[in-house]
């Protein structure tokens, strides 16, 4: 038996988010050893913080477990474009390479709207890979907000 991708991990991430009524957004974190750090999904309903995001809430852990605030060599694997929050902690942690799922046209903050790692004031950008997972991770978010409505 294979085992599951990075992506997949954060795919199952996503859906553990939305079974607690989060937007189902899920997010692994990779060190240079290839193990993973951490990984978990948004909770910013149940933490009542608008910084829960899947992305900060893995940082977070892995920072803390290495004991400093630079991931550098670590690689993030989230089911959905980055905002522009979570974009610039990518930054400011110096994370190695951002692999992302779905895009995000609304509220992206790499590819989109404010293309964060591409500004003058962007000290570091990490190698982006985007549409890894792309079809589960929509078909995802349109179910939970189909469910919604």
């Amino acid at each position: 038996m294979t085992q599951p991708s990075f992506m997949t991990l954060a795919l199952r991430e996503a859906e553990r988010a939305a079974a607690r009524d989060e937007v189902p957004v899920g997010a692994v974190i990779v060190g240079p050893d290839g193990k993973i750090w951490a990984r978990d999904g948004n909770r910013t309903r149940e933490l009542a913080d608008p910084t829960a995001h899947a992305e900060l809430l893995v940082i977070r852990a892995a920072a803390a477990r290495l004991g400093s605030e630079r991931l550098i060599g670590f690689d993030l694997y989230v089911t959905l474009e980055p905002c522009a929050m979570c974009a610039a902690a990518l930054s400011f942690a110096r994370l190695r390479r951002l692999y992302f799922a779905a895009s995000d046209r609304k509220m992206g903050g790499v590819e989109h709207g404010p293309r964060f790692f591409s500004q003058p004031t962007c000290h570091h950008a990490p190698e982006v890979y985007g549409g890894l997972g792309e079809t589960a991770a929509e078909a995802l978010l349109k179910q939970f907000f189909r469910n919604r409505r």
